[in-house]
């Protein structure tokens, strides 16, 4: 649920050329934590910043300003956002960092009650306040009391996310399509934060692809909240199918990765398109959540089990050689032990090549804070624990069953624990939240292509040796 990126690692600063850059006017550190689109937002900002003319530096220590951007979904992904802020303002107070700023969805959720949780911080800039991180950062700068925080509502149209100075390494990017989700998920609190579904038009996202193109990326990761719902409150229908025709087109780009796949609005149109066009990968992340049908309404998923096993069978005959990885909440309120177990059963038959389970966390801002029958945190543990154990024997069998193939891969860099290998991902592998391949060949750099012949399987990763030359 939370991905923390260290204080930067940085690519190439986008299409921010240093003609554009004013002078300077500080120096600034940044931390992003959370998911893939809290990514973009963080990517976003630090081009602002940096187009501003402030200098960032790689580590805290020593910085003019702080400006940590949070996680707010669930309670732990919160615990970690307070726990960097409270260390940034440690740092702070020994007087090593000037001033500290929190951006993004923890913000948005505690607004100015974050300024009385964390006294310390200097600025609180919401979700879509993030263009203006600029003259936040001005204020913090000069620990100016007149105004302190930054909200603004959600825009009817997706903000722009062009001239981004990217913390994801240069070949890979992620491509926000919308923003908001018209979804009422009991237990998510994601449309409270970022507001209904906004569809980025067209033409916006396939500029925004050549600008990454531009800058060396090779694969591009789509993401939204939902990203099947694309186009229906800008155009009236789902229209993923026509923008990724168009991304298809964009010179540069080897592989177009979809996450974020709701079970819905998946038509035959998208499933042609999937299954057909060379440069998109046969990799589906598509968030099922649970199987039984009690659940599900329970949760206002708007699927059943017959949907959903109807869906997953035209995946797998429309895509050929389909990874598809989905996620499970065990443990929410009123879940009994039968309706486990039949989740259970589901994901050891259904056998998806990649899966993470998470236990239900407990939001009392969502409608599913007030369902009955919450249950012990231990059984949602145990839960846990029995669901991985059963997706681990499925993950460790498919990888079993590669050995011997030729499989294309990317290159992320140098295997950090074997001399003279590289690490990379398989088509079925999207950064961060899979699995890796390790590679053995000559010559190989950061970013390429290449087709490697599996060789041996440890657990989930994979290992194997470079076939011919890489693109």
């Amino acid at each position: 649920m939370s991905r923390s990126t260290a204080l930067p690692l940085l690519s190439s600063p986008g299409r921010i050329s240093p003609a554009s850059v004013p002078a300077l006017k500080g120096s600034f550190a940044f931390v992003s934590l959370g998911c893939p689109k809290n990514t973009v937002d963080s990517e976003r900002m630090l081009g602002k910043l940096a187009q501003d003319g402030f200098a960032l530096q790689p580590d805290a220590d020593g910085a003019d300003v702080v400006v940590v951007n949070t996680c707010g979904f669930i309670e732990p992904a919160r615990q970690e956002s307070l726990s960097v802020i409270r260390e940034m303002l440690e740092l702070k107070k020994q007087g090593r960092v000037g001033s500290v700023v929190v951006a993004g969805c923890l913000a948005e959720r505690n607004r100015e009650g974050l300024l009385a949780e964390v006294p310390g911080v200097d600025q609180v800039v919401g979700v879509f306040g993030r263009e203006e991180i600029a003259a936040a950062v001005d204020r913090a700068m000069i620990h100016s009391l007149e105004q302190r925080s930054v909200f603004r509502p959600a825009p009817v149209r997706a903000l722009e996310d062009t001239a981004r100075l990217r913390i994801t390494p240069r070949h890979f990017a992620y491509l926000k399509i919308s923003e908001g989700c018209d979804r009422l998920c009991t237990y998510c609190i994601i449309p409270k934060m970022r507001g209904k579904h906004a569809t980025k038009p067209m033409e916006e996202v396939v500029r925004e692809a050549r600008e990454l193109a531009s800058d060396g990326v090779r694969e591009l990761i789509v993401v939204g909240q939902d990203t099947t719902y694309y186009g229906m409150d800008l155009y009236g229908k789902p229209r993923l199918a026509d923008l990724l025709r168009e991304l298809a087109k964009v010179e540069g780009i080897e592989w177009i990765r979809l996450l974020y796949a709701y079970p819905e609005h998946v038509t035959d149109e998208l499933l042609d398109v999937l299954g057909n066009t060379k440069k998109i990968i046969p990799y589906i992340d598509m968030p099922l959540q649970h199987i039984n049908d009690r659940v599900l309404k329970r949760m206002i998923r708007r699927v059943d089990r017959d949907a959903t096993e109807t869906l997953l069978a035209r995946l797998r005959m429309a895509i050929p050689n389909l990874a598809l990885r989905t996620t499970f909440i065990v443990g929410f309120p009123g879940e009994t032990d039968a309706e486990f177990e039949e989740l259970k059963r589901f994901a050891e038959e259904f056998k998806f090549e990649r899966a993470g389970v998470f236990p239900y966390s407990f939001e009392a801002d969502t409608p599913s804070g007030k369902l009955d029958g919450h249950l012990p945190e231990e059984v949602k543990q145990a839960r846990v624990a029995a669901l991985m154990e059963t997706q681990q024997r499925v993950a460790f069998e498919w990888a079993t069953s590669q050995i011997g193939k030729e499989l294309w891969s990317v290159v992320d860099g140098p295997d950090p624990e074997f001399a003279n290998h590289m690490r990379g991902r398989t088509t079925a592998d999207a950064p961060d939240i899979d699995c890796a391949i390790r590679i053995k060949g000559k010559n190989l750099r950061t970013g390429d292509f290449v087709r490697v012949k599996v060789t041996a399987a440890d657990g989930y990763d994979l290992t194997g040796r470079a076939i011919g030359d890489a693109m």
